[in-house]
C-alpha cells in the first residue's frame, strides 16, 4: 500500500481557468430529448467549457499562473520547480513543463517536468511536487494540472463528448516548517488499463492512415482510434468498489471519520457513481461539493476547480480539513488529506 505523508509544505494558493466558449448538453444532436434529459440527471453534466483549437492546456495553465503569481505576489526567480500533470500535452515532445517555464519567465534553475495523469493527477501531482519539496527544502513552486480533453474526443461519439470538459488549474506550494503534514494513499491497476484508451498515436501503435478511420463501434458511438474510448459500466464498477475502500484505508490510518473534514473533494466524474461513493462512506451532501453540472469531468483539474469554485470563500476565508480523491484512467486512483489556511484564490479566469 502505497501510504505516506510528506511535511514542511502548504498550498499558499489556487487558480483556475477554462475557456470562455459554453456548450450545453441541451444542444447534442446526438442524443435524444428523453437521453439527454437521462444523462444530465444521472451523469449530472449540463454544460461544460470547449477550446477552440487554438487554446492549449499550456494556455489555460499560464493564465491561471499569471493571475496566481501575481496574487500572491511571489518573485518568479524564486520559483523552484513546476510540474505540469496533464494528458494533453502541447507535443509529443518536449515536456510541456519546459515551455512554460520559459513562457512565465522563471529562472532557469527552476526544476520542470511533465507527468502524464488523468483522473487522479491531481492527488499524485501533490505527492510528487509536496515530497521534493519537503525532501530538498525547495521554497516555492507550482502544481498545473488539466486536460483539453474533448480535444480527443469525437463529436459523433455520445459515450464521451456530453460527458468532458476542458479546464487547468494552478496549485501555488510554498515551504513552511511550520506546514501540517499532507497524507496520501495511491494506488494503480494497469490490468485495466483499456477501460479508458486513446489506442492511437503513442509509440505502441503509431498514427497512420487507418488511424483517422471513423467507425461504428455501436449506434450513436462514432470515433477513429485517435479518439478516447471508454468502457464506463468497468468505470463504474470500479469506481464504487476499489475508490471506498481506499479512502476508508486513509481515513482509518490517519485515525479520522467523515467529521472530522470540512469537505469532501471528489474527481467530478458521474453524480450517481460520485453519490455512491459518498453515501457509502457516510459523507453529508453539504460536505461535497459538486461542478460536473458547470463544467462537466475537466480530467486532472476537476479538483482544484471544483475547490476555487464552490469553496472559494471559505478557502479564502477560513482553515479548512479537506479530504480530496481522483480515480479514473490508468487505472489510477489515490486519496489526500491536508489542511489549508487562508489561501488566495482569484474567481476563475475565462480565456478565449
Amino acid at each position: 500500500m502505497a501510504f505516506f505523508s510528506t511535511y514542511n509544505t502548504k498550498i499558499s494558493g489556487i487558480a483556475a481557468a477554462v475557456p470562455k466558449n459554453e456548450i450545453s448538453n441541451w444542444d447534442y444532436e446526438y442524443l435524444s430529448e428523453q437521453e439527454k434529459k437521462m444523462l444530465i440527471k444521472t451523469i449530472g453534466v449540463e454544460k461544460k467549457r470547449f477550446a477552440p483549437k487554438h487554446l492549449t492546456t499550456s494556455d489555460l495553465c499560464y493564465a491561471a499562473a499569471e493571475k496566481l503569481i501575481a496574487d500572491l505576489k511571489w518573485n518568479k526567480n524564486e520559483i523552484d520547480i513546476l510540474i505540469f500533470v496533464s494528458q494533453s500535452k502541447d507535443y509529443f515532445l518536449p515536456s510541456t513543463a519546459c515551455i512554460l517555464q520559459d513562457r512565465l519567465g522563471l529562472s532557469q534553475t527552476n526544476m520542470a517536468f511533465d507527468i502524464g495523469l488523468g483522473c487522479s493527477g491531481y492527488a499524485y501531482g501533490l505527492s510528487v511536487i509536496n515530497s521534493l519539496m519537503s525532501a530538498t527544502g525547495l521554497k516555492k513552486g507550482l502544481l498545473m494540472s488539466g486536460d483539453n480533453s474533448l480535444g480527443s474526443c469525437n463529436y459523433k461519439d455520445k459515450s464521451t463528448f456530453p460527458l468532458f470538459g476542458d479546464a487547468a488549474t494552478v496549485t501555488a506550494i510554498e515551504f513552511d516548517k511550520n506546514a501540517t503534514p499532507f497524507h496520501y494513499n495511491l494506488l494503480t491497476d494497469g490490468s485495466r488499463h483499456d477501460a479508458i484508451i486513446i489506442p492511437h498515436g503513442g509509440m505502441r501503435n503509431l498514427a497512420s492512415p487507418d488511424s483517422f478511420a471513423e467507425q461504428e463501434i455501436a449506434p450513436g458511438i462514432i470515433r477513429t482510434p485517435l479518439n478516447t474510448a471508454l468502457n464506463g459500466l468497468d468505470i463504474f464498477n470500479f469506481s464504487i468498489s476499489e475508490v471506498p475502500l481506499s479512502i476508508k484505508e486513509l481515513m482509518d490510518l490517519t485515525a479520522t471519520t467523515p467529521a472530522d473534514y470540512d469537505s469532501f473533494i471528489m474527481h467530478q466524474a458521474n453524480l450517481i457513481m460520485n453519490e455512491s461513493i459518498r453515501k457509502k462512506l457516510k459523507f453529508t451532501a453539504e460536505q461535497v461539493p459538486y461542478t460536473l453540472a458547470k463544467f462537466g469531468n475537466t480530467s486532472s483539474a476537476s479538483i482544484p476547480l471544483t475547490i476555487v469554485s464552490e469553496l472559494k470563500n471559505k478557502v479564502k476565508s477560513e482553515q479548512l480539513n479537506l479530504l480530496i480523491s481522483g480515480f479514473g484512467v490508468g487505472l489510477s486512483w489515490g486519496a489526500v488529506s491536508f489542511k489549508t489556511d487562508k489561501i488566495v484564490c482569484p474567481d476563475i479566469i475565462e480565456i478565449e
